[in-house]
């Protein structure tokens, strides 16, 4: 019998250059951006930490962050389970109990694993009282456990409050302390770069002279002292809002400066010479020709601006200089790591700063995947 005919693809292979041109500019920053894997993993952590954190706290939460538990004092993590101490296979994930006792030594309460106690964990199950996104009560939880049982994942401070609650309502204040400094640092560089790099002259040197002069101060002094200075009767709202202008103050600097660069060579661009010879006015040649252009570069400067507002804020918190209780963030919580003794003996309260790790990363990740894929035509 003859040979099957084999039947080669002889049509030519699109080339690269001829791909690229059939796709809008915002398919292209989207591709390349998704080749960046670490750019994606850092997007997905910071969707799951806004998601979890800042939006839906009390949802994911298991227990009402501001309640006292006198029984479970500095009460260790209790980790699910699918294994029982016998081997035995459990369907339904689960915790063991606490058994405490006073150590007559050094006074304190002492918890330990009682495996005669085992509480199922449930999912969308109904537990303490919240507001759902500030204005709807709710009491359903992801997850939790039916009482007596207790579930502290992450376990208890020295008050007997669920840290892995705490740390959820702590990551709402600190990862959105983040997102309005930078807005502020957004609005102030983008305004006073664009002022300087566009009119010179007298305004550009008086625009660089303040620029110079609160770069030369150094951060954390400078934070502290501004902190220190808000009045202690001032509503958490206040101080809120007030340490994230604070944190503004100096971070608006290196974006102005950013953006000075920029325009000054757009504005030298075939392009802007022409609008002024058709008489265009500033705020049009400024608005419609120059920012968009640097739409880009503001966008990546900001994104890796927040990393270092959330640094800020906790540092300030640490230092009892930034959030102060009842309010709760990343950095109140850490306030107990200054105690060596206490960190030894209670790990779990380092806790918050692992947090405080993966935001910082993911939000590095995420802009140096933003500035690769702003300028998808680049090798």
């Amino acid at each position: 019998m003859p040979d099957a005919a084999v039947q080669i693809d002889t049509s030519p292979e699109v080339p690269i250059d001829q791909e690229r041109s059939s796709l809008t500019q915002s398919q292209l920053i989207w591709r390349r951006f998704l080749r960046n894997r670490l750019a994606v993993v850092g997007g997905i952590i910071l969707l799951v930490f806004y998601v979890s954190m800042v939006v839906f706290p009390g949802f994911f939460s298991t227990y009402d962050y501001n309640i006292q538990r006198e029984d479970y004092l500095y009460a260790p993590p209790q980790l699910p389970r699918w294994f029982d101490e016998e081997g035995r296979f459990h369907l339904r994930p689960f915790v063991y109990g606490f058994t405490t006792e006073l150590d007559m030594e050094t006074f304190e309460w002492v918890h330990t694993i009682d495996t005669s106690q085992r509480h199922p964990i449930y999912l969308i199950t109904r537990g303490e009282e919240y507001r759902l996104l500030g204005l709807f009560p709710s009491n359903i939880h992801l997850f939790g456990v039916e009482p007596p049982g207790t579930l502290f994942i992450f376990g208890a401070d020295e008050l007997g409050r669920d840290l892995y609650s705490r740390i959820l309502h702590g990551g709402q204040v600190s990862l959105t302390i983040g997102l309005v400094g930078v807005i502020l640092t957004i609005i102030l560089g983008s305004v006073m770069g664009t002022i300087s790099g566009y009119y010179g002259g007298v305004i550009d040197n008086i625009i660089q002279r303040i620029v110079e002069l609160l770069m030369s101060f150094p951060d954390i002094p400078l934070w502290a002292a501004l902190a220190a200075a808000l009045p202690p009767e001032w509503s958490p709202a206040k101080t809120f809002f007030s340490i994230s202008v604070i944190l503004s103050l100096r971070n608006w600097t290196g974006l102005a400066r950013q953006v000075r660069a920029k325009i000054l060579a757009y504005r030298e661009e075939d392009y802007a010479l022409a609008a002024q010879a058709m008489g265009a006015s500033d705020r049009r040649i400024i608005l419609v020709h120059m920012l968009p252009n640097a739409a880009s570069h503001i966008i990546v400067v900001a994104t890796l601006s927040i990393p270092g507002m959330i640094l800020a804020e906790t540092a300030l918190s640490f230092l009892g200089l930034g959030i102060q209780p009842p309010i709760v963030s990343w950095g109140v919580l850490l306030q107990q790591a200054q105690q060596v003794s206490v960190v030894l003996g209670r790990p779990w309260l380092l806790l918050p700063g692992l947090f405080v790790v993966l935001a910082v990363l993911s939000f590095n990740f995420l802009g140096d995947g933003i500035r690769d894929a702003a300028d998808p035509y680049s090798n």
